[in-house]
């Protein structure tokens, strides 16, 4: 905890944000970080609370100890706050930026409405900790001689291979893109994180002996077959990739994309990386709409935005949430609630309760998304259809699990899968159907948060550990 009575005394405060009119001329972050002194009082506002349902597993996937750290950052020991922040959480400047925060809708304090400013607290430290060179490479100092290769260079597979090296394996990240990082470099746009940070910790995993090969298509270049022959384990957490199809008419019309493409080119450009040859798309000067109501969607909306886009309008077949939960039936887990992001904040026109029913175009362009309103069993209600303009349609409504073309259908039905068609392991052990072979992250969870994919990744580390030495010393 940090001060008895501070949260008493002193008022919630959060990050801000560069105006709206400024941010969208770039892709950079644009929160205003508060101070040393703000965040101390921030961490101050921790309670004795008793039980603190933030760092539970409702609250924090990762098990993070915030009230230990809050309390160190209140009484000015940033550095120990800093390994204790690192002992369940390999990335924590990742999470601090764009995790959800679960852990505050958790915090006692929040059955009032102010729940303590855990995300900036937790950011903060992980900045500080580099800002003073207390985050450093931390090689194995005896190795086991066993070599495992990671599937994925995203939050999963980084984690893993983070946790396996420090425990003396010598471990192998294969990933097909340029560069390391995953969702986290080419999904998420660089104006929620910058990707130096991804680069940063790249670097102090080579310095601790994991080796990344980029280029890599499991199931393409290189079988998981053949990855098994030449390892002791192997770690599939190639994320879940394969887009939720609408299922509406129109998609096959010019200006119609998947959201993930779009994001990826953005990414892609502002990462300086070459153009890989597919035709641009582009938001500048048109009228967009974006089909879905979650994080992804969001995301679109924030890009569309940055390209200079005429409007914006985000559908979602889901009703308006309520401005406010009932804490007394949801509290501590996540409640349902009118929430805007700040991409949406930007400008976005946002429509509930509308169904896309086709998508209607002129002479193979589209031209608009023909909608309607929908009754509490998201069934179509006649007469209440309407046509929304658009130039550029993007469809953001999840992801549906793995790419089924690469990997897994080389494994020709050895490698299980469960209903949702994610690969099938559990939570005790992670092992797939096939020997040696583990799976964590969304190729096993399904579409989650970055800070699952991390709490899976460690915890499949400590099982292949185990199951390479027969003893493990990593946490769950």
């Amino acid at each position: 905890m940090g001060k008895v009575t501070g949260f008493l005394e002193i008022d919630r405060q959060e990050q801000k944000y560069q105006p709206a009119s400024d941010r969208i001329r770039h892709f950079r972050e644009f929160t205003i970080p508060l101070n040393d002194s703000e965040i101390a009082n921030q961490a101050a506002r921790c309670m004795d609370c008793g039980i603190p349902f933030c760092h539970g597993p409702d609250g924090c996937p990762v098990d993070n100890q915030i009230p230990d750290w809050n309390d160190l950052v209140y009484q000015g020991d940033w550095e120990l706050a800093c390994e204790n922040l690192h002992s369940t959480n390999n990335f924590p400047e990742f999470t601090g930026r764009i995790c959800p925060a679960p852990c505050e809708e958790a915090c006692t304090l929040n059955l009032e409405d102010i729940p303590v400013n855990i995300k900036s607290v937790e950011q903060a430290i992980a900045d500080k900790g580099f800002q003073e060179g207390w985050i450093v490479p931390q090689p194995a100092a005896i190795k086991t001689g066993k070599a495992v290769a990671v599937v994925g260079s995203g939050p999963a597979g980084m984690a893993a291979a983070q946790q396996l090296a420090r425990a003396g394996h010598t471990v192998h990240v294969y990933e097909r893109e340029p560069k390391a990082g995953g969702l986290l470099r080419y999904g998420i746009p660089d104006f929620k994180m910058e990707k130096h940070y991804i680069d940063r910790r790249v670097e102090q995993m080579e310095a601790e002996g994991v080796t990344f090969h980029y280029g890599v298509n499991v199931g393409v270049t290189v079988t998981l077959d053949e990855l098994a022959e030449r390892h002791d384990a192997v770690i599939l957490c190639a994320g879940a990739e394969r887009p939720r199809d609408p299922g509406v008419g129109g998609m096959e019309l010019e200006g119609c994309h998947w959201a993930m493409p779009y994001l990826v080119q953005q990414n892609r450009r502002v990462g300086n990386e070459p153009e890989t040859g597919e035709a641009p798309i582009w938001a500048a000067g048109k009228h967009v709409v974006v089909i879905g109501g979650g994080d992804t969607a969001s995301d679109c909306v924030g890009t569309a935005f940055r390209q200079g886009a005429l409007s914006v309008t985000q559908l979602d077949i889901r009703p308006i949430p309520p401005l406010k939960e009932d804490k007394l039936t949801v509290w501590p887990y996540w409640p349902t609630k009118f929430r805007t992001s700040s991409s949406q904040a930007e400008g976005a026109e946002r429509e509930f309760s509308a169904a896309t029913l086709e998508l209607v175009g002129e002479e193979g362009h589209v031209t608009g998304v023909k909608c309607a309103r929908v009754d509490e069993k998201r069934r179509p209600i006649a007469g209440t259809e309407f046509i929304l303009r658009a130039d550029l349609v993007l469809a953001a409504i999840g992801f549906s699990g793995p790419l089924l073309d690469t990997y897994i259908a080389q494994a020709d039905g050895r490698l299980e899968l469960d209903g949702r068609t994610n690969v099938k392991a559990n939570t005790d052990d992670y092992k797939t159907s096939i020997d040696k072979v583990f799976a964590a992250g969304d190729v096993r969870r399904g579409q989650s948060l970055v800070v699952w994919a991390i709490r899976e990744g460690r915890q499949a580390a400590r099982s292949v550990d185990e199951f390479l030495t027969g003893s493990t010393n990593l946490p769950r």
